[in-house]
């Protein structure tokens, strides 16, 4: 049997893919820094994905309890409003390094397992934001822009060993990790489908685009509600 391992996947988005990677019967294994106990999670991690090494032996562990890490999702995340001016450097720097930093890590601790076998499929979480910037936020714009230019990097040099990767770039999502953006008040009414998306409706995108039934390689596939038409 196959397993899944989903970054970030204890709440919010991250949580919905491991519940539909679960329901597709699949294993599925999940690092976050606070564990779940979620009854769809086989195996729960407590984990900062800037740790690299630490991701690396959170993949080994997860091959030996649950079988070969045929499925990746990258959807550990940290958001917060700042514009250029924003003097907290640190801050700058701890974006980049959960998101850009975050995703290759796992990546690293997965694709050799995965290209030894011929076989995979990788879906990164990105944002409608990095590809349409925003004023409040462009740390977080500008991450997650890495990401999608990193997924078509990657899909690019991995096809030809039989591994998929390709990612979603959620538009506006009612998930704890935007509870403290000061927009997300507005963001219904600007948008044209009426509302933000669930976290459950971006895990069905993830699972179209990650699962076998799909050739997408290398595509940032984004469900924004209309956010970016």
């Amino acid at each position: 049997m196959s397993a899944a391992l989903v970054t970030g996947g204890s709440s919010g988005i991250g949580a919905a893919c491991a519940a539909r990677l679960a329901a597709h019967g699949h294993q599925v294994a999940v690092v976050d820094l606070a564990p779940t106990d979620a009854g769809a999670v086989a195996l729960s991690l407590s984990l900062d994905v800037r740790d690299g090494p630490g991701l690396a032996d959170a993949a080994e562990r997860v091959e030996a309890e649950l079988g070969p890490i045929d499925y990746l999702v990258t959807a550990a995340g940290h958001y917060r409003a700042g514009t250029i001016a924003d003097p907290d450097e640190a801050e700058w720097r701890r974006m980049l390094e959960v998101h850009v930093g975050g995703t290759a890590n796992a990546w690293r601790a997965v694709v050799p397992r995965m290209r030894s076998r011929g076989r995979g499929s990788i879906c990164a979480i990105g944002s409608e934001l990095g590809i349409i910037g925003d004023p409040s936020a462009p740390h977080y714009a500008a991450a997650k822009g890495a990401i999608h230019a990193m997924t078509k990097s990657l899909a690019a040099e991995l096809a030809p060993d039989g591994i998929r990767v390709n990612c979603v770039a959620p538009g506006p999502t009612d998930t704890p990790l935007l509870s403290d953006d000061p927009n997300m008040a507005g963001y219904a009414e600007a948008l044209p489908l009426g509302r933000v998306l669930t976290a459950d409706e971006i895990a069905a995108a993830v699972a179209f685009v990650l699962l076998e039934d799909t050739n997408f390689v290398g595509q940032v596939v984004s469900p924004n509600a209309g956010a970016v038409l």
